[in-house]
């Protein structure tokens, strides 16, 4: 079965940093764009970055150069560097894995979340 698993949430205060963690399993890792979604109370789900299986790395205007996100392909896991973290970060992160080919959507599958809460 596929599994995505978050981790590394919690609670941190302004100007703070997290780092999440997303580990994969049931897949082939390395065929796949992997990405971070958030989404606070009120909010639609939104797209925080993104990165290929090439390595190209894609990110909201509103977390540039704040966040990084990075993949480590013998560990089947993705992640997200949390800087200078504002309160406006607060919501639950989704990890995402995504397998086109042919310019059509073959896989998609989602974490379970994690609440991120940044607060003084």
């Amino acid at each position: 079965q596929v599994q995505l698993v978050e981790s590394g949430g919690g609670l941190a205060q302004p100007g703070g940093s997290l780092r999440l963690s997303c580990a994969a399993s049931g897949i082939t890792f390395t065929f796949y764009a992997m990405a971070w979604y958030r989404q606070a109370p009120g909010k639609q789900r939104e797209l925080v970055a993104a990165i290929t299986s090439g390595g190209s790395t894609d990110y909201a205007d509103s977390v540039k150069g704040r966040f990084t996100i990075s993949r480590d392909n013998g560990k089947n896991t993705v992640y997200l560097q949390m800087n200078s973290l504002k309160p406006e970060d607060t919501a639950v992160y989704y990890c995402n894995a995504k397998l086109q080919q042919f310019g059509a959507v073959r896989a998609n599958y989602w974490g379970q979340g994690t609440q991120v809460t940044v607060s003084s």
